[in-house]
């Protein structure tokens, strides 16, 4: 059974061309253009791994996470931005990101990035109900 990725990018280009790179590599692809929206679909869907834009409208990466983390503290998420900013990666370390990733890098760095995750998922270190 293939994992389910839910990848959050504001921009529908980005979602498309790392959409179709994450399912070349095996997985399920969630695409979703929002933080509510990625709330929403957070609720139940069985969501494997989440990867989160940090810049969106609205509702911005870390929003968004603090939202996720009322609902799930175990679901792994990895942050991609644009703008790596230190206040920005302490604040996403203590909501317990997986991984934070300049979007320039974004290609080789999420793959290892995913199966750093999936391992810490079965060595149970993301314990909790799921």
């Amino acid at each position: 059974m293939k994992k389910k990725i839910m990848l959050v990018d504001d921009e529908l280009d980005f979602l498309e061309v790392m959409g179709g790179r994450i399912r070349s590599w095996g997985y399920e692809v969630i695409p979703v253009s929002s933080g509510e929206e990625a709330i929403e679909k957070v609720k139940g869907n069985g969501i494997d791994i989440i990867i989160l834009d940090y810049m969106m409208p609205v509702m911005d990466g870390i929003g968004t996470l603090r939202e996720i983390r009322r609902i799930d503290k175990t679901i792994p998420v990895i942050v991609f931005t644009a703008y790596p900013v230190e206040d920005t990666m302490k604040e996403a370390e203590k909501l317990g990101v997986s991984a934070f990733i300049p979007k320039l890098s974004s290609y080789s760095d999420t793959q290892a990035a995913l199966k750093s995750a999936l391992e810490m998922i079965d060595k149970k270190i993301f314990k909790g109900k799921r």
